[in-house]
């Protein structure tokens, strides 16, 4: 887009439906496929392995192959390369480096959840033609930033694929996703909230901005911006620019707590759905937040121009918590300054309670019920 097009006066909340995503219709869909899977689960008795039962509608899938288990996951990018190629246009660089380890972080990240050390990652790079890939900067931004990506969470890349899908894809856009398989090693280690229990507390890890969820919501905020993405967030700092900052990777904390004697009881990353993914756990309890992590710049420039109050965007963007670790409390304080020895700031934010399925962010008066997420 040029940084003169014509600002869109428009006003009033611009939601994550308006922009073209509704968990209300995508999530149904989600639920019926999950049950058609979990019909297939005895096909992996002819092997001699069975199937963790308790990770079907976690962030990974679980498999017990007797010694120890696989855990394994695959997820798409979504349309943060279209942040990338827009600002491409409008300032010369390539963002493709950044955009691996976006497309990275969206499988390792849930790997994790269940306890697994990250062990092998494929690529998927499905582009609208193959002069797709006549772009030598892009394309070895690609290659460098996956690799590099690798090399923090120390998993080998094993391969990958890369069709030229046009008239599925759209001609000069690439559509990027990765799957990444585990081993939780030694089975103790696994976590899939069997250990979760009133009293643990919660340790929230810092985003970097908004990682890759909510990008919908992020391009068509640009039709309200005086500049679209060359309009500063802060001074020197590009509304593209800041939402191109690469997802955080974090599984070196989660391997660091292993090492340290450090077994969370459950853990959950928060994409897709905000922090309502602190309801993922499939347990009544109440989780009490009483430390409310800063919200990155880009998120509150993207709240206050979207016009949303607080409880709309916690419920769509991880408003500067990307991943939340659930441990005994008398833990959280070693769980921070691990965290924080990896580079990654970390709270102690709130405590796990017996009671009713909710979440109250209590330092903004926020509720989020049992209704408010349905992933099972």
């Amino acid at each position: 887009m040029s940084t003169n097009a014509p600002h869109d006066s428009s006003s009033g909340t611009l939601s994550y439906e308006q922009a073209g995503v509704n968990y209300d219709l995508i999530d149904p869909l989600k639920v019926s496929a999950q049950r058609a899977a979990a019909a297939t689960a005895g096909h992996l008795s002819a092997h001699g392995f069975t199937e963790v039962k308790a990770s079907r509608g976690e962030s990974a899938y679980v498999v017990d192959v007797g010694p120890f288990y696989i855990a394994s996951i695959v997820e798409c990018l979504g349309s943060k390369a279209l942040v990338a190629d827009e600002m491409g246009k409008l300032t010369g660089k390539s963002y493709y480096d950044g955009i691996a380890q976006d497309t990275i972080a969206m499988a390792v990240n849930d790997l994790i959840t269940v306890g697994a050390t990250p062990l092998v990652v494929q690529a998927y790079w499905a582009a609208g033609g193959s002069d797709w890939f006549g772009d030598a900067q892009r394309a070895q931004a690609l290659v460098a930033g996956w690799k590099k990506a690798c090399d923090v969470c120390q998993v080998a890349w094993g391969g990958g694929e890369t069709p030229a899908l046009a008239g599925i894809v759209e001609a000069g856009r690439i559509d990027l996703a990765a799957s990444c398989t585990g081993l939780i090693n030694p089975k103790e280690r696994l976590s899939v909230g069997d250990k979760l229990g009133a009293g643990d507390a919660i340790v929230l890890l810092a985003s970097s901005g908004i990682h890759a969820n909510g990008l919908s919501l992020a391009r068509k905020l640009t039709e309200r911006l005086p500049h679209g993405y060359l309009t500063e967030v802060q001074p020197g700092l590009t509304y593209g620019d800041a939402l191109l900052a690469p997802t955080t990777l974090y599984s070196p904390v989660t391997e660091a707590l292993y090492k340290s004697g450090i077994t969370p009881h459950y853990c959950a990353n928060i994409t897709g759905h905000g922090w309502r993914k602190l309801l993922r756990h499939p347990g009544q309890f109440t989780y009490r937040i009483h430390t409310v992590p800063p919200v990155t710049p880009v998120l509150k420039f993207m709240q206050q121009h979207a016009q949303q109050d607080d409880r709309e965007a916690y419920s769509t963007l991880n408003m500067g918590a990307g991943f939340a670790i659930f441990v005994p409390a008398d833990q959280a304080a070693k769980v921070v300054e691990i965290a924080k020895s990896c580079g990654i700031d970390a709270w102690d934010a709130g405590r796990v309670e017996a009671g009713e399925k909710q979440l109250l962010i209590e330092p903004l008066n926020i509720r989020f019920g049992d209704d408010d997420l349905q992933l099972r």
